[in-house]
């Protein structure tokens, strides 16, 4: 069992930043690859990012590639997402969620995630 907590988001105008923080109990944290989701009024949920279970590979949605960057400290059971540049688009609730392996095969599919947390609001303003 994996509970996870995620923070850091708010209102932000375009061209700003946030970083968003998810916060997993359990002691399998270290060993499974994390992911980030996100869900925009009226869209289904999307991916946005995920990461390994050591940090050693990532991997992203087109719609981000160099702007946002995720990132894990495994001593602190902790996944991060650094935005930068946001736009209006980015707009959505955000999802942070656990796979059922340590890689990154398959983690835009979101039957590969059993655990969630239950989301942050971002809000981009233009």
């Amino acid at each position: 069992q994996v509970q996870l907590v995620e923070s850091g988001g708010g209102l932000v105008q375009a061209g700003g930043s946030l970083r968003l923080s998810c916060a997993a109990s359990g002691r399998t944290f270290s060993s499974i690859a994390m992911g980030w989701f996100r869900q925009a009024p009226g869209k289904e949920r999307e991916f946005v990012a995920a990461i390994s279970w050591s940090g050693g590979s990532t991997y992203y949605t087109d719609s981000v590639k160099g702007r946002f960057t995720i990132s894990r400290d495994n001593a602190k059971n902790t996944v991060y997402l650094q935005m930068n540049s946001l736009k209006p688009e980015d707009t959505a609730v955000y999802y942070c969620a656990s796979k059922r392996s340590r890689t990154v095969v398959a983690a835009d599919s979101q039957y590969e995630y059993p655990y969630w947390g239950q989301g942050t609001q971002v809000t981009v303003s233009s």
